[in-house]
């Protein structure tokens, strides 16, 4: 009797000890995902910091999304003005910058609608998508089959957003939107760097073209750099086309433009 008493708890001990273990190593497993989570998110952030290219930022977004994400096979950043149009930023493939493409000419889908109220929006099933019938039925034919979209910015009726794309229904899981988030979060910050970068470059490129503009006026006709600026500004206003754009068509084409632009 004692021996089998002492069997039995000898056994509940080992039975024990096993379901210890085993939760130790499940432990071990879940803090080293989350670890190499971490280090992902710190190593993107170390490569966003390195460049200085807004389209490059942007298509380095992307390329880190669809390889972390799971589910994830392509993906884009949408850029949607005015709640109608939208501009694919360094689409993966043609499928991202297609179905972009595709919202704005039926004028419904998640960028149009649900990602404005809504940090996520996971659509598990084009082919079914009941939201948006029109888009997830093109959409599905176009080859998405699977969408997780994630709001970046919202600024009156403007919008950015961070669009994944599965190849196949159901790609994507809550571990998919955990993540995407954490993407999402560098994203939103990469992004408005990346707007402000290319807006300092357009300034920049303008301001070199306006001086050699003004160099070929000062040499042609022997004027001083403030006529030279006068002249360019009132062949602006004459042919109601904006200045960069004037001095971009004289430095190009050696001569002003000489005809009104429709508006």
């Amino acid at each position: 009797m004692a021996t089998n008493g002492a069997g039995s708890d000898g056994n509940d001990d080992a039975s024990n000890a096993a379901d210890s273990s085993e939760g130790q190593d499940e432990g071990k497993d879940q803090n080293g995902e989350v670890g190499g989570l971490a280090e992902q998110m710190s190593e993107l952030a170390r490569s966003l910091q390195a460049e200085d290219d807004p389209q490059e930022i942007l298509a380095h977004l992307v390329r880190a999304a669809i390889e972390l994400v799971p589910g994830a096979d392509e993906g884009s950043i949408s850029a949607v003005t005015g709640r109608r149009d939208i501009q694919s930023q360094a689409p993966s493939s043609d499928l991202p910058r297609k179905v972009d493409a595709l919202q704005s000419k039926v004028n419904q889908g998640p960028c149009l609608d649900a990602v404005y109220e809504h940090q996520t929006v996971r659509v598990p099933d084009l082919a079914s998508e009941q939201r948006w019938p029109e888009f997830s039925r093109n959409a599905a034919a176009l080859g998405a089959a699977s969408m997780l979209s994630f709001q970046l910015y919202v600024e009156g009726d403007n919008l950015g957003a961070l669009n994944l794309y599965g190849r196949t229904p159901h790609a994507f899981t809550e571990e998919s939107e955990h993540v995407g988030l954490l993407i999402a979060s560098h994203a939103a910050i990469a992004f408005a760097d990346a707007t402000k970068l290319g807006q300092m470059h357009d300034a920049l490129h303008s301001r070199d073209v306006i001086g050699q503009a003004k160099g070929i006026l000062m040499e042609r006709y022997g004027l001083t750099a403030q006529n030279a600026f006068i002249l360019l500004t009132q062949a602006s206003s004459h042919t109601n086309i904006k200045l960069p754009d004037v001095a971009e068509h004289l430095a190009t084409t050696g001569a002003l433009p000489s005809h009104r632009r429709r508006t």
